[in-house]
């Protein structure tokens, strides 16, 4: 069978003389993103269905695949005039079928990988993509512990199908032959030019990219036109660019920036002390003490709202279900981002997000940035972060050490009686951050721990006997959240036993949800998290304005009764938590500014679009122009992060206190 297509793929391919192998590659791989597409189409048909352009799908993906072939093609199209002779054609064979078959490796692999990435990122490999393959060790150990099945047969299918795509090329490369080198000469230059303006696929002014395939107002189905290798690929390209991310929604006054961030009702009266730092300013603290408080943030992985039923989730968090009334409660707080990091820079820092990587992964930002542990180790605290992984993992300990935290707490400070893929389990986590809490209360010094849970993470490895399970299957999302809750649960209840429980204010917040999906442009549904206050004097209160996690440390600040000198623009909910808010939310390319029910969404290469956001349905519409003046928040907030990052202005003065 194998020499039967090898045979008749040389037959369609013999016109080309010594170019045969690079119309073979482009043939097969054409073949290849096309099947992978139907199958991801009709696998999530309902979505395609709803958007009723299957004919545009299908079409302008096979344009996006010649996209992604030209690109494979350009390096041995300019090789061809230095090896496409008589002398040379054994190895310009040779050549052809490796490149080939890397190729068209590479394309397998990366379709291959595609459903089980939707599956949890609801849209095909981008960036996260890439990101995680920083970390071999922990994402073999969730790959083999989670998703064995689906690794052993992604593996076994690439390996079997690339000695089959060598195996056809060398076959089908069997006869290919050389033209006279002034026929070769003379034709080389049209074919570049072709292959250039397949790559560009337009006319216009700046050539195709993938935001060009975004026809519906659903991501994931606008995911599905274009392919994984490119989707990968543009987002390593725009990694190498990141400095000026915000920029790929277009261009944008710089003084405009300042002014509209400026003008927020919790910012107009504030006194920005330092023109070099342009969003520094004195914050008073709503609360007055006389001895400010201790600080303990519990950011809890992946726990969505879509897990808490008093805001429209599952019942498997019964304990913070019962903590909520001891404190404050978010009604309608948003993640900013997709990611644990994006998380830690706004609860963290009170950096709104931008289509680039995390500040706590890129390079300006590992020192000499604003964190609460910046500030507050400068008001005599005692600052530590208390992880049951590898602190390493994302480039928190650098980030971390880097910028105030005094103390790295991590694994490997632990004797965790289980321990899963992600490290020590919640309980472990929180035991040793029990011992810390009272060591530090001893040493007489206000302190801040940042502690980091885990269990909550794929493959979702957690012990046996603690919980009746959700789900029959022990290892799955809502088993693992709901262990998560009851070691969550067992932490506070014995810290409230504590002496320091009544000079200490806790915040549990998550990080982001498990899952960020939904048939909109950007699920904001999927970006809903709880979040409460609680310890000290803290009295219960429901806050059901509209919130973002930026807004939390400012928050933070107040109720500890610290007034300092700091970057951040979120909101001190202490101060009035009644006005209308606003939610920052970065998915993938796209940023939404919620203000309302009204969703300004930011889109690279394309006009703003206006969106109407129902809270109670958790339903996305879009469609038409927004209005002027949320454009130039949503616009004046993306792109200031990136100022601020690019020149290093977000950071405290040497003197600052």
């Amino acid at each position: 069978m194998l020499q039967r297509l090898a045979s008749r793929l040389e037959k369609l391919t013999l016109w080309a003389g010594p170019f045969a192998g690079l119309l073979q590659l482009l043939l097969l791989g054409l073949i290849i993103f096309s099947l992978s597409r139907a199958g991801l189409v009709a696998w999530q048909w309902d979505r395609v269905s709803a958007t009723g352009i299957l004919g545009q799908i299908m079409v302008q993906g096979v344009r996006a695949d010649l996209i992604m072939l030209g690109y494979l093609i350009a390096l041995p199209l300019v090789l061809s005039p230095l090896l496409a002779h008589k002398k040379t054609l054994g190895l310009w064979k040779n050549v052809t079928v490796a490149w080939g078959t890397l190729a068209l490796i590479f394309i397998v692999f990366m379709e291959l990988s595609t459903p089980q990435f939707v599956m949890q990122y609801d849209v095909r490999p981008n960036r996260l993509f890439v990101e995680y393959l920083s970390y071999p060790a922990e994402v073999m150990s969730t790959l083999w512990h989670g998703f064995r099945i689906a690794l052993i047969l992604g593996v076994g299918f690439t390996v079997l199908l690339g000695t089959a795509i060598f195996k056809l090329l060398k076959a089908a490369s069997a006869n290919i032959s050389v033209w006279r080198p002034l026929k070769l000469l003379a034709l080389w230059p049209l074919l570049v030019l072709l292959v250039v303006f397949q790559i560009r696929s337009t006319t216009a002014h700046r050539p195709a990219n993938p935001a060009l395939f975004a026809l519906t107002g659903d991501a994931m189905v606008n995911s599905l036109i274009i392919n994984s290798p490119w989707s990968v690929l543009d987002a390593i390209n725009a990694m190498s660019h990141e400095a000026n991310s915000s920029e790929i929604y277009g261009k944008y006054p710089r003084e405009k920036v300042f002014e509209v961030v400026k003008s927020a009702p919790w910012l107009r009266d504030q006194q920005f002390t330092s023109a070099d730092l342009p969003t520094l300013h004195k914050q008073v603290a709503a609360v007055q003490r006389d001895k400010p408080l201790n600080l303990v943030i519990v950011l809890e992985e992946s726990l969505g709202a879509t897990f808490v039923e008093s805001l429209g989730g599952l019942p498997v968090t019964p304990e913070l279900e019962k903590l909520k009334k001891e404190g404050w409660w978010f009604e309608q707080l948003y993640a900013t981002g997709t990611r644990s990091v994006r998380g830690i820079e706004a609860v963290v820092a009170g950096y709104p997000p931008t289509p680039a990587r995390s500040v706590v992964k890129l390079s300006l930002a590992q020192q000499n940035f604003y964190t609460l542990a910046a500030g507050l180790g400068k008001q005599g605290y005692h600052t530590e972060f208390v992880y049951g992984g590898e602190a390493h993992f994302d480039n928190m300990r650098s980030f971390f050490t880097g910028n105030g935290f005094q103390k790295v707490v991590d694994r490997r400070d632990m004797n965790p009686v289980f321990e899963g893929s992600w490290g020590a389990s919640d309980e472990d986590l929180f035991d040793k951050s029990l011992e810390r809490l009272k060591t530090l209360h001893a040493s007489g010094k206000p302190f801040f721990s940042l502690i980091f849970s885990s269990s909550n993470h794929e493959p979702f490895q957690f012990p046996d006997g603690r919980i009746k399970l959700h789900d029959a299957e022990k290892q799955t999302v809502n088993n693992a959240v709901k262990y998560a809750d009851y070691a969550l649960g067992r932490f506070i209840a014995e810290a409230k036993k504590q002496e320091y429980w009544k000079d200490t204010v806790f915040l549990i917040v998550a990080d982001h949800d498990n899952r960020v999906y939904g048939d909109s442009l950007v699920p904001i549904k999927k970006f809903h998290i709880p979040g409460l206050i609680l310890g000290a004097d803290v009295q219960p209160k429901r806050i059901t304005t509209i919130a973002s996690q930026v807004d939390l440390a400012p928050t933070l600040l107040s109720l500890i009764g610290q007034s300092t000198e700091h970057p951040m623009i979120g909101r001190d909910l202490a101060r009035d938590s009644e006005m209308p808010g606003r939610a920052l939310i970065q998915f993938d390319n796209y940023f939404a500014w919620l203000e309302g029910s009204s969703a300004t969404i930011l889109r690279p290469g394309q006009a703003p679009l206006a969106g109407q956001y129902d809270a109670a349905t958790g339903v996305l519409t879009t469609g038409g122009v927004p209005d002027a003046q949320l454009v130039d928040k949503a616009m004046s907030h993306v792109v200031l992060p990136s100022i601020l990052y690019r020149e290093q202005r977000y950071k405290l003065p040497p003197s600052a206190k």
